[in-house]
């Protein structure tokens, strides 16, 4: 239980499920996505650790799903919040917009993530965008501390207005440390109480215009509410004629650099709290007293379009801030520098070539896309969002386009050509992501009864984001016993008749398996090959004891590089002065699937 007065040193995406817990959240739902997959874990342990008995929390099957759950313990009168990151978004768009005609009873948070830069998304794309598009606010945390605060900012702002409230830390929020003061959680004591009211809550089209129209008065009196009027950091230096807007944690950047730079009685600087909609006595008053206005945002400009005066705000949209990439701190600095017209204290650093990032070290999906080009070697290989789009490095992922576009991909292919030039197509696709988006195109192309592989690559878990079980896992987000989905039967159930389960460890099997699925597909129509193996970093102690196969390269190895080549495993080193083939005993996990590769034998199993 938390202490009176007690600190904490914190993830932001921690200090946003402490936000949650303080405020009487009764319901969290989410689908994970760097950078936001942290925050219900969190609450997961708050939950246990204060005893929150009240507070259910749960990853659904993807973000439309999760968003609907949480939306709907709103209108039943709790406190609630979906998480998700930036590109969840799109998938829950379409609730998102027409919950925010419908609004809301209890506080309603919708925390998207961004990831400028971007580190691990497919987009740069910015959520403040989505809000402005819907007319639902958005909060922009410059720390983890502030985006706690926003937590409860949000809930009042959602209650008050009766509207969906969004919250937007971006990468550098959630994934930065903090420490914060602990404040007492407080558990939700409101009982559910739906009150029937199908012209609002069922709303036929003649009443959605009524419902518009007054969600345009509700922004009216949101862009007047004083808990969110943007905040002047340095009230002292007076009126000049120079002002910098920060949103975010550009505004985090901006405080130090203007001490650093010593232009703090120079220019006004302001934090926008809320990016949308913007303040409208803030707009008329900035505008009045500056003729030369910074606004440094990311990754869009929302505010500086809303503040659109070309002759005054310098922005993304006149060119003064780069469109693309973070606002890094030295990026910041040579724009502040220049803008009012001191030194630059730092250089900007050459990019330096990262490491190629490659499948891990005993990986599955890496003896999954091995077999797969040996047997379908002038395929045409589409793929999907997850750690197995590193199946490129091996030249077995040819497209990746978002979540569940594997399969409709590989559909579109076998549309696109005619059967006597028609390459054998293989999608591959992860567990959770099939369950997320794969299963509607699979029931397409058993209606179009398009000739395709998809290989559903199983690993137990949803890898990429930290291990998150799936609905086939059977235990949830605390570890609980839950319900679990056979994947076999699901498959089956879209109408898939050849539906076949194989371990990619086995090599020399899988291919062949492979090769009788596209034999079938050709014929029949798609077809189904589970490739079922437990991913390395969720395996115990025991079990990788257990399946230890312990192997040393020969003296007969001519260093011809084909096993580095090909199958990249990071603990196959090839020495090219003594033209071998070392194994990386820190590394290797002795899956043994390397003899198999080797088509010179000279990779061995030792007793």
């Amino acid at each position: 239980m938390t202490q009176e007065n007690e600190r904490s040193l914190v993830l932001g995406n921690q200090a946003l499920a402490r936000g949650l817990c303080e405020n009487g959240c009764r319901m969290a739902t989410g689908y994970p996505g760097t950078p936001a997959s942290e925050i219900l874990p969190a609450v997961a342990v708050l939950k246990k650790s204060e005893s929150l008995e009240s507070l259910h929390v749960q990853w659904a099957i993807n973000e439309k799903v999760a968003f609907e759950i949480a939306y709907t313990a709103s209108i039943a009168g709790l406190r609630s919040v979906v998480a998700m990151k930036q590109v969840g978004l799109n998938v829950a768009s379409d609730p998102f917009m027409s919950g925010a005609y419908l609004g809301v009873k209890g506080g309603f948070l919708v925390i998207s993530a961004d990831d400028p830069g971007p580190h691990s998304s497919q987009t740069e794309q910015d959520s403040r965008l989505y809000a402005m598009a819907a007319k639902v606010p958005v909060l922009d945390p410059d720390s983890p501390e502030q985006a706690r605060d926003m937590v409860g900012m949000g809930f009042r702002l959602s209650e008050a207005f009766e509207i969906p409230v969004m919250v937007r830390p971006t990468t550098r929020v959630c994934h930065a440390r903090q420490d914060i003061e602990l404040r007492t959680i407080t558990p939700g004591t409101a009982e559910a109480h739906f009150e029937k009211d199908p012209g609002r809550w069922a709303a036929t089209p003649k009443f959605r215009l009524k419902l518009h129209k007054e969600l345009e008065i509700k922004l009216e009196g949101i862009a007047a509410w004083a808990e969110t009027a943007p905040v002047r950091l340095n009230p002292d230096c007076g009126t000049p004629e120079k002002a910098i807007v920060v949103a975010g944690v550009s505004c985090a950047h901006a405080r130090d650099i203007v001490a650093d730079l010593g232009v703090g009685d120079k220019v006004a600087l302001y934090q926008v709290l809320q990016p949308y909609p913007l303040h409208t006595a803030f707009m008329d008053e900035i505008l009045e007293r500056h003729t030369d206005i910074l606004v440094l945002e990311e990754t869009r400009g929302i505010i500086e379009m809303q503040l659109a005066r070309r002759d005054k705000v310098k922005g993304k949209e006149s060119g003064h801030v780069p469109r693309t990439g973070e606002l890094l701190p030295e990026i910041m600095e040579t724009i502040i520098a220049e803008f009012t017209g001191v030194k630059s204290l730092s250089h900007l650093l050459e990019p330096v070539p990262g490491r190629r990032p490659t499948l891990c070290a005993g990986c599955p999906h890496r003896a999954s896309f091995f077999a797969i080009k040996k047997a379908a070697p002038k395929g045409i290989y589409t793929s999907d969002i997850g750690c197995y789009t590193l199946g490129m490095n091996l030249m077995a992922v040819d497209t990746v386009l978002c979540m569940g576009a594997a399969i409709s991909q590989a559909a579109g292919f076998a549309h696109a050509y005619s059967e006597e030039k028609r390459p054998p197509i293989v999608a591959t696709i992860g567990d959770s992501t099939f369950f997320h988006a794969g299963v509607p195109p699979l029931i397409d192309a058993v209606v179009q009864k398009v000739p395709i592989v998809v290989v559903i690559l199983d690993n137990r878990t949803t890898a990429m984001t930290g291990n998150q079980p799936t609905p086939a896992t059977g235990v949830d987000i605390s570890g609980c016993e839950v319900g679990s989905i056979s994947i076999e039967m699901l498959v089956k159930g879209c109408g898939i008749t050849y539906c076949r389960t194989a371990d990619p460890m086995d090599i020399k099997g899988f291919i062949l398996e492979i090769k009788e699925a596209i034999a079938h597909s050709k014929v029949h129509g798609p077809s189904v090959l589970i490739s079922r193996s437990p991913c390395v970093l969720n395996l115990s102690k025991t079990e990788k004891i257990a399946r230890y196969t312990k192997v040393e390269v020969t003296d007969d190895c001519d260093g011809c590089g084909y096993c580095v080549s090909h199958f990249e495993c990071p603990a196959l080193v090839l020495d090219s002065e003594n033209k071998r083939v070392d194994i990386d005993l820190a590394l290797c996990t002795g899956c043994g699937v390397c003899i198999s590769v080797c088509p010179k034998g000279s990779i061995v199993h030792v007793n």
